[in-house]
């Protein structure tokens, strides 16, 4: 369809968004529209905000953990080896049984 065949689209205006890394994104909205607080900033992803001088911050991303890191968190050393030991146990009672 058409622009033609849909009628007059609504009158817009352009919004302003500042990411931290200092890029300037201008989506238009309708001028009835409640415009968002933050805007995904499409150059680097981080989030956009409507004041210059303070734009949002960075998120601070938490660098990668293995599984053996959650469980290390979550276990001393001495719960490990009990569970180890329990597992084995039950392994060798298996293969004699």
């Amino acid at each position: 369809m058409g622009e033609s065949e849909r009628g007059e689209s609504a009158p817009r205006q352009r919004v302003s968004y500042w990411c931290a890394n200092g890029h300037e994104s201008r989506p238009s909205f309708a001028l009835d529209a409640e415009r968002p607080e933050s805007w995904d900033c499409p150059r680097c992803g981080l989030p956009a905000g409507l004041d210059e001088k303070e734009p949002p911050k960075a998120p601070r991303n938490e660098p990668y953990k293995t599984h053996l890191a959650y469980v290390k968190e979550r276990r001393s050393d001495a719960d490990g080896e009990a569970i180890l030991a329990e597992a084995l146990a039950k392994l060798r009672a298996r293969r004699e049984g």
